[in-house]
Parts: C-alpha cells; structure tokens; sequence
C-alpha cells in the first residue's frame, strides 16, 4: 500500500537544504492520496514519526522537440509533490550509506 502512495523521493538542491534544515522531505506521490495516507505510508515504509504533510499538485508544462521533419509538441503531465516534515532527530537515508 505505501509504495501505490510514494512514487519516488525528490532528490534536489533544494530538497537536500530542506532535509537538512529542517527535517523536510519531499516525495512524489499519488494524486489521490491525502495528507493522512502520506504521512501514514512514510511511517510505514522508513519507521519515522511524521510531524506534518504539505502537499502541492504541480501542473503540466508544454514541450517540444525537434526531429529531422518537424517539431514534435507534447506536454508533460501533471504530479502532486508532498514534503514530509520530520519530528526532530529523526532523519530518512535515501542513499543507505554510513555517516563519517
């Protein structure tokens, strides 16, 4: 069940400053999971206690891209991001390797 709700971790600049600030983290999760389910499968799947959910649903942009013929025109879809507030101390390794 947690892994339909969490898709994959946000791992960027600024999710990085925001794990390390302030305990935050962020995921991509179903757009119709809740506030509720999140936090409930981020215990579940890392054995954290969450403190709080924000989520945001993301819109989808237009692109293009050239072909030897024609430009190609798409767009890409549209995703809910959820940042996952930590209690304090507590911290999720993504990556499994040992702190020095």
């Amino acid at each position: 069940m947690a892994k339909q709700i969490l898709i994959k971790p946000v791992i960027t600049e600024k999710s990085t400053k925001l794990a390390d600030k302030r305990d935050t983290y962020a995921f991509v999760v179903n757009k119709d999971a809740n506030k509720l389910e999140i936090g409930a499968a981020v215990e579940k799947m890392f054995n954290v206690s969450v403190k709080g959910v924000n989520t945001a649903v993301m819109p989808g942009k237009p692109k293009a891209r050239s072909s030897k013929t024609a430009i190609v025109r798409g767009s890409k879809s549209s995703y809910k991001k959820a940042y996952v507030t930590l209690a304090p101390g507590e911290r999720i390794d993504f990556f499994g390797g040992e702190e020095q």
